[in-house]
């Protein structure tokens, strides 16, 4: 038996950078992993092939619909769906790889399998690949530690009456993989990951309808954002239908009810996108003691300590946003406390991003919602029409929108639409984590001429001293 100061089931971001971080704090470290390469749902069919395929899928409409406008003329704009897709496989291999060589520069050891706890301090790992006969499993070993982190993350969320079948109706770790691309594709649900792989394909040619059961999209995010956003989205082709219940899918059509409204959309493929669950599946976990909480998720503490003794969660698999930067900070806070330090987690304050085109981002408390709590807030925008970088670049949609406090002038809260909103955002993000001001970002200097004046120019705006806007 196998003995380690942290074991981290799970190699996802949460995971591999718990185990990098104790690695790096002197631990002796065990990392887990089911799929054969490291790097979980975000680098393997999740984050990182989705961000791929938009990147490319954005320079091929760009190329067809606005290289003329530059005075670039390329004629006929063909997809090479193989090259396409090749290029995300290839950026993922890379990744992938690239944490393996670090996993293995820390002298962390890793574990192909399935994990599954024996008690608190002990988990058996069944399938373990055998170094000599890659892809072959060998007999199931036992691994032993003082602490266990479970970061073993989420999987999409299935419909009971729409079962994936990996080819009609699929979710996301499908969709990045169509063998071509669907003539007429339903997106269920008006999140993140639906209206990102929707644009991906609507770009590439297909008819895409997005059917989402609440009375917008997007749902987090302000009205006055999700009107402005959801008329760009259109504006772009894709069909947005919302307040709208799915009810079935079948002979090639798709049913929805809005009211007493009966709708069907056509549909060669349907992408079922309406939210991720904890997955904890076959970890055997009443075997340690953890305990899950109404919806299904581990019970932690405020330290990520788990029910057992020497077990802790991060990541999707407890309450909060299921993101990789979340998880990420929830790894590195764990080993840090297993290691005696002082660890750290404002999860106030993780931002959230829609990687669409424009993109959407928020962090703290939207307008909406500090009205709702009555909050009094001041509130800054700046439009980039008015942007001179914007300008240059044909980039002009959208807008920065700061939320301040109306007493203190502590920044509460911001959204971006528009152009690079999720490396705008981080700004903003960075000022709140010292509890800054409106009045401190709209003194700090941005370089000219760069998007990020805008950031400033709304800042400024929550003061109504905008310079150059009215």
């Amino acid at each position: 038996m196998d003995s380690f100061d942290l074991i981290v089931i799970g190699a996802g971001p949460g995971g591999y950078v718990c185990a990098f971080r104790a690695a790096q704090l002197g631990l002796k470290v065990a990392l887990v992993e089911k799929r054969a390469t490291l790097g979980g749902t975000c680098l393997n069919v999740g984050c990182i092939p989705s961000k791929a395929l938009l990147h490319s899928s954005e320079h091929f409409a760009w190329a067809k619909h606005h290289a003329a406008e530059h005075g670039i003329n390329l004629g006929s704009v063909e997809l090479d769906l193989a090259a396409f897709l090749k290029r995300k496989d290839d950026v993922v291999t890379k990744l992938v790889g690239g944490v393996a060589q670090l996993a293995k520069a820390r002298k962390i050891t890793v574990v192909t399998g399935a994990a599954a706890f024996v008690s608190a301090n002990t988990i058996s790992v069944a399938g373990v690949a055998d170094p000599g006969k890659p892809g072959s499993p060998s007999p199931a070993t036992t691994l032993t530690a003082k602490n266990i982190v479970i970061a073993t993350g989420s999987a999409p969320v299935e419909l009971p009456f729409m079962k994936f079948d990996g080819k009609t109706v699929v979710s996301s770790d499908h969709a990045i993989s169509f063998d071509c691309v669907p003539k007429k594709l339903v997106v269920v649900g008006g999140g993140a990951i639906g209206l990102e792989l929707g644009s991906v394909w609507s770009r590439l040619g297909s008819d895409v309808t997005v059917v989402e059961f609440l009375p917008k999209i997007a749902a987090s995010y302000d009205d006055d954002i999700v009107r402005n956003f959801t008329r760009l989205l259109q504006k772009q082709g894709l069909k947005i239908e919302v307040g709208a219940k799915v009810t079935g899918f079948a002979n090639g059509v798709l049913t929805a009810e809005r009211g007493t409204e009966k709708l069907s959309f056509p549909a060669d493929q349907v992408l079922v996108s309406v939210g991720r669950r904890p997955f904890t599946d076959s970890l055997a976990l009443e075997k340690a003691g953890v305990q899950l909480d109404d919806k299904k998720r581990i019970k932690v503490d405020a330290r990520l300590k788990t029910t057992a003794p020497g077990v802790w969660a991060v990541g999707d698999v407890v309450a909060g946003p299921m993101l990789a930067h979340k998880a990420e900070e929830d790894g590195v806070a764990v080993a840090e406390w297993i290691a005696g330090k002082a660890g750290h987690v404002n999860w106030d304050l993780v931002p959230a991003i829609v990687y669409t085109s424009p993109e959407v981002a928020s962090v703290g408390l939207g307008e909406d919602a500090a009205k709702a709590a009555g909050i009094a807030v001041n509130v800054g925008k700046f439009n980039f029409a008015a942007n001179g970088r914007a300008l240059s670049a044909g980039v002009t949609d959208g807008y920065v929108k700061i939320i301040a406090d109306a007493g203190t002038d502590k920044i509460l809260g911001a959204q971006i639409l528009g152009h690079n909103a999720g490396e705008l955002i981080s700004e903003i993000v960075t000022h709140m984590e010292y509890g800054g001001s409106a009045e401190d970002l709209a003194r700090t200097i941005h370089a000219h001429p760069t998007m990020s004046e805008s950031v400033k120019e709304a800042a400024l705006a929550v003061s109504k001293r905008a310079l150059h806007a009215l």
